[in-house]
């Protein structure tokens, strides 16, 4: 049985996405990249139809994947109005003398570049529940210590009503 996953809302449009670009437009592309290697000839030794294989076999592979993940993600929206850190909240805090700002995603949504951390991570599991002023101590997976001090707490769906507010 598969792992149930945590979504976000965005997380989940995202996801539904990528599956749409994935089954319409880069299927047809690299099934034309396998049909013109083909075309030179004995593929037995055609690296250009080997490379689109591989490409094919991996994308048919990330297309059953976020089949499993969409059909077994539960989808957790932040509450409108909360104090506290909840999976979709944005949390600014101050980690030595620095502000960082980290939004709690579930794991099929990290993204390290854009600062999205799993609630399974231990910065992430540490900070659902608190609140703004809160200092929490997080000890990472090497048993380095960090202090974490809330700063900001916004919600995806505060963000989502302040944008449909300016419109």
């Amino acid at each position: 049985m598969a792992k149930e996953t945590v979504l976000t809302p965005e997380g989940r449009e995202d996801l539904e996405n990528e599956l749409h670009y994935l089954e319409t437009e880069k299927r047809a592309e690299i099934g034309e990249r396998i049909r013109v290697a083909r075309e030179f000839g004995d593929i037995s030794e055609n690296s250009e139809y080997d490379d689109a294989k591989n490409d094919q076999a991996f994308m048919e592979e990330r297309i059953a994947e976020i089949k499993d993940i969409l059909q077994h993600a539960t989808i957790v929206d932040a509450p409108k109005r909360s104090n506290k850190v909840h999976i979709g909240s944005t949390v600014t805090c101050e980690v030595n003398g620095k502000e960082q700002a980290y939004t709690i995603v579930g794991a099929a949504e990290v993204d390290f570049f854009a600062n999205k951390i799993s609630n399974e991570s231990p910065v992430g599991a540490a900070l659902i529940g608190h609140k703004k002023g809160d200092v929490v101590e997080v000890t990472g997976p090497t048993g380095v210590k960090s202090t974490f001090t809330i700063v900001k707490i916004s919600n995806a769906a505060t963000k989502k009503d302040a944008k449909d507010k300016a419109n």
